[in-house]
């Protein structure tokens, strides 16, 4: 189906309910919106790149900018997959604190999610109560790695310092507040009327969509569909400190502030059980410098879903190759087709409702024209998935 210019709106790249820089063409039938093409590749970074000019323990810091909201799941990423090229064993200590500091993030991740969905739906006070309770657990995370954002907390072999003196008691202090505090926005999400003009049934998904799309993290769970890398295949210490997967089944905006809220508390008493179940010992092995040549595949939860790495050692210094795979890459296919049906004014409630990280994704991809007739793709449809192209020359 062809439609007029008329009918289609640009959103974004640079608009006030985004963040980072990304294209949306919304197809539009009036007011409502019966496709959207997404054009990425606007904050592409080069990390992937950078990479490999920098030695394996430098790469830490740099695969932690990726992402500022979940820079310890992608430093721990990284790190354990690099660790799996060694026949080496990290210590159970640090392997405790990995989720320690693992659920502390998605705590942090998943109530600044809730505030932005608040702010977005017209609902400001909810945020401004969320940003000050998030402040409790940013004081929790700077106090035990040193900084409230990029920690540069895991380390080759464990993580870089112990647990502060004492830190075992604060924590659970400010989780019983944290935990309070969710409980009464877990019943607030369910009332208040604001959020639940502007939330029940908008961004809905079916689970045969969910199956069909892919999505990972709490968009897939919101659909009723219990997938999470902790429990299926389980790292640092997942294996004796066991998630108790959240679902939902309305596959909506609605569903998606109920679950994150469930999961923000049951992360609080993850983090209560591995404090109480923390092994004495070293909080880091010594590992070489140089990984052996190898390949690895790894993958862990981060707060917006499953977050790969792939990294490939030559045996030196540096690697040859570290590939990432973030969430928001997984769902930005599932977020258009949320859209679907909806108004203009729905757009950024259900963008923000995908939870994205456009800077942590962000790819182009450019495809000559001439040789795409190679293989029988026309450049109009190429352009219908969103991939810009060119004859003889880059657009």
């Amino acid at each position: 189906m062809r439609y007029s210019p008329e009918g289609m709106m640009p959103f974004g790249p640079v608009h006030p309910s985004l963040k980072e820089p990304e294209y949306f063409k919304l197809i539009l039938e009036g007011e409502k919106i019966v496709q959207v093409i997404p054009r990425i590749g606007y904050v592409h970074r080069g990390i992937e790149r950078a990479a490999q000019e920098r030695t394996w323990t430098k790469n830490i810091y740099l695969f932690e900018r990726i992402c500022g909201i979940c820079s310890f799941h992608h430093s721990l990423s990284y790190t354990e997959g690099v660790e799996s090229l060694y026949p080496f064993e990290v210590p159970a200590r640090a392997k405790y604190i990995r989720v320690v500091v693992a659920e502390l993030e998605r705590i942090h991740s998943h109530l600044l999610w809730l505030g932005l969905v608040g702010h977005w739906a017209g609902f400001d006070t909810l945020f401004m109560w969320i940003w000050k309770d998030r402040e409790h657990v940013l004081d929790l995370e700077e106090e035990i790695t040193g900084n409230r954002v990029h920690k540069s907390y895991s380390a080759f072999g464990g993580v870089r310092k112990d647990l502060p003196d004492g830190i075992a008691q604060k924590v659970r202090a400010e989780l019983g507040y944290i935990r309070k505090r969710a409980e009464y926005y877990r019943g607030l999400v369910q009332s208040e009327e604001t959020l639940s003009v502007r939330t029940k049934g908008v961004g809905r998904i079916s689970q045969d969509t969910a199956r069909r799309l892919s999505p990972v993290g709490p968009l897939l769970r919101c659909t009723g569909i219990g997938r999470d890398v902790r429990a299926e295949d389980p790292y640092a210490a997942y294996d004796e400190v066991i998630p108790n997967v959240q679902t939902s089944t309305g596959g909506d905006i609605a569903s998606l502030l109920v679950l994150r809220i469930d999961e923000v508390l049951d992360s609080c008493r993850m983090v209560e059980e591995a404090l109480e179940k923390m092994p004495a010992g070293p909080f880091k092995a010594s590992f070489p410098r140089v990984a052996p040549a190898g390949e690895s595949t790894y993958h862990v939860e981060a707060p917006r879903g499953e977050l790969f790495y792939f990294v490939k050692s030559g045996g030196g210094s540096t690697p040859e190759r570290v590939k990432v795979r973030t969430p928001t890459m997984a769902n930005l296919l599932t977020a258009t087709e949320m859209l679907r049906g909806h108004t203009l004014a729905d757009v950024p409630v259900v963008l923000t409702g995908m939870d994205p990280c456009f800077g942590c994704m962000d790819r182009v991809a450019v495809v000559d024209v001439d040789r795409a007739k190679e293989w029988s793709v026309s450049g109009e449809e190429l352009r219908s998935y969103g991939i810009e192209y060119y004859r003889g020359r880059r657009s």
